[in-house]
């Protein structure tokens, strides 16, 4: 396996292997399909069926309690997916096998029909369960024995994550609004397709990274001092040095019940009117109560489990989970972004532009989309010259790809032109973070290596604190909008500046919680850990989508601006809680930084 580290790191583009590229590229498409897909979801579903661009006319409640299960299971099914790769598949095969299954979810839901649908979305989730873990599992053992260059590379990798999320927002955005929604859906598609591809005819410049596994692994050096290192470590060591106990398994199947029961029951019972758990308990509903006990459960797993290791692996598993419980938080107001935000962009939020303000937006919105292509691009070709006599094929295929963006790019602009006047589609103002991401991140990869770098527990602190700055912008420009309006023009200002605050908070906290975790977690657990990580991102998804579901009740009762003020305030809270840990969390993590 050293070996081919060592073979990755002799063909470099931009300091780093070029097979981290061809891992950019794969998850550029796939977020590109992801995105693209999942943005028009909110306004698909409450888009009034008698329009220009019929949709299903449902309830916000409705569409945010499906959008957050669905979201939510997203971050639950790698927990199986990584196992599957890790005791059947490997990591590379595991990736191509959820692409196929994501091509195949893109296609049903372009159909348009009730049953489509929801196959569309079940099938989205159980691709994503193979493809999410991992590709970022590949990173992590490529720069196995290179870790002081993980922040960097999992920063240029988050940026390919934006770019897909930036193209796949801005176009399939404009074909659903503009064309129908199919259009938008089955798009997707297609780059999930040429993505899989070109990932596929590139497995050779790997090696043996991320290929099936075999029964028999390298020693694992230790992790400290305190650490040992298994002599021979087979197929079963894992387990030797820390089994799950009956006790802990009873634990994982009746919390993963629970959770299961809330998450389907909650958007069954408010769209079908169907309740799984018709009963009530001290007040609280069957569903609330189930998920009280699934939470009590899994927590109490979670430390009798960590008290099994020794100090120092005990410490930082501690570290990891206390970030973890700020990520919650982070990404249950952040996700705002793709459902009351989307929301607001179409009902709240003045959206014609006429006259000199048109034309300055469309040189504005030209350059935000043409700079950044060419910027991909490049680095496209950089790619091409290191790896084109090895996986030739592959990089016909990503070029294929990138020709068909830029005739789509190159259309919508021409279109936008010939237009007198503008009127900015609702799902734009979701590339603004993609943007904002692509052009931020090479700023704060260098900050992140300097000696000015700030600790895990600031970084999270800063994060949430800017993310609530970002909610302070909206509240601030709702303050006119009457309670229970459905409809406003509210100038596009305030949720430009709430992108650009947000997309600095999601930089502080989203890419190198990912690095902390792998320089945190002994090898050997880094299954486990990862496992933990994307259920705490599950919880908060799943909490974006119930209290994103709260804008028409608060908006009524008390008025949009106290809707965003109380996003405002508890990310804000959230942030100097963090910072006030800071001490015991740099002890807990026993000099990694």
């Amino acid at each position: 396996m050293n070996t081919d580290i060592e073979n990755l790191f002799k063909d470099k583009v931009i300091g780093h292997p070029a097979g981290l590229f061809v891992l950019f590229f794969t998850e550029m498409w796939e977020r590109f399909s992801f995105y693209g897909m999942r943005i028009l979801l909110v306004l698909f579903l409450t888009a009034p069926i008698l329009s220009d661009n019929p949709g299903w006319e449902w309830p916000r409640e409705h569409a945010l309690a499906l959008i957050g299960t669905y979201a939510s299971l997203l971050y639950l099914t790698p927990i199986i997916g990584g196992w599957i790769a890790d005791k059947i598949t490997g990591y590379r095969i595991a990736v191509v096998i959820g692409c196929v299954i994501m091509t195949l979810g893109h296609a049903s839901m372009a159909l348009e029909t009730t049953m489509s649908f929801y196959l569309g979305l079940a099938l989205l989730v159980i691709g994503t369960g193979f493809f999410k873990p991992n590709i970022t599992s590949i990173i992590s053992t490529m720069y196995k024995g290179k870790e002081s260059k993980k922040d960097g590379a999992y920063t240029i990798f988050y940026m390919g994550v934006n770019a897909g999320a930036f193209f796949g927002m801005m176009l399939c955005g404009y074909l659903a609004e503009n064309f129908g929604w199919s259009y938008g859906f089955g798009l997707a598609g297609i780059f999930m397709l040429l993505g899989m591809l070109q990932f596929w005819l590139a497995g050779s410049l790997f090696g043996s990274i991320g290929a099936k596994p075999t029964k028999v692994h390298e020693v694992e050096l230790p992790q400290n001092i305190n650490e040992e290192a298994p002599k021979e470590h087979d197929a079963e060591s894992d387990e030797k040095l820390n089994p799950f106990t009956m006790f802990d398994k009873v634990l994982i199947v009746l919390s993963s019940i629970g959770g299961l029961l809330y998450l389907f029951n909650d958007p069954m019972e408010k769209i079908g009117n169907i309740n799984m758990l018709p009963f009530e308990l001290g007040g609280l509903s069957g569903s609330n109560v189930v998920v009280l006990a699934a939470l009590v459960l899994f927590l109490v797993l979670l430390v009798t489990r960590i008290a099994r290791y020794i100090p120092v692996v005990r410490d930082r598993i501690i570290a990891v989970s206390i970030f973890g419980v700020f990520t919650v938080f982070f990404f249950a107001f952040f996700e705002q972004s793709l459902g009351s935000m989307t929301l607001f962009a179409r009902d709240y939020t003045d959206r014609m532009l006429v006259g000199n303000s048109a034309m300055v937006f469309k040189v504005i919105d030209a350059l935000l989309t043409t700079v950044p292509l060419i910027i991909i691009t490049w680095v496209l070709i950089l790619l091409a010259k290191k790896t084109f006599s090895r996986i030739g094929l592959s990089n016909i295929i990503l070029a294929i790809a990138f020709i068909g963006l830029w005739i789509l790019v190159l259309y919508r602009l021409n279109d936008k032109f010939s237009q007198e006047g503008n009127e900015v589609e609702a799902t734009w103002f979701g590339i603004l973070n993609s943007f904002f991401i692509i052009t931020l991140a090479p700023l704060f990869s260098r900050w992140w290596e300097s000696k000015y770098n700030p600790s895990a527990a600031m970084k999270y602190g800063i994060g949430l604190i800017l993310l609530g700055l970002g909610f302070a912008f909206l509240s601030y420009g709702a303050g006119e909008i009457p309670s229970g309006a459905k409809t406003a023009s509210v100038s596009m200002v305030f949720l430009i500046m709430a992108y650009l605050f947000h997309t600095m908070g999601e930089l502080c906290i989203s890419p190198v919680g990912l690095s902390y975790l792998s320089k945190l977690v002994p090898a050997r657990m880094i299954g486990f850990m990862f496992g933990i990580w994307y259920l705490a991102i599950a919880v908060g998804q799943k909490a974006a989508g119930t209290m994103g579901g709260m804008i028409d009740k608060i908006s009524e009762e008390y008025s949009m601006s106290t809707f965003f003020l109380i996003f405002t305030l508890v990310p804000i809270g959230a942030g100097f809680v963090a910072i006030v840990l800071n001490p015991l969390l740099k002890r807990l993590m026993h000099g990694v930084r």
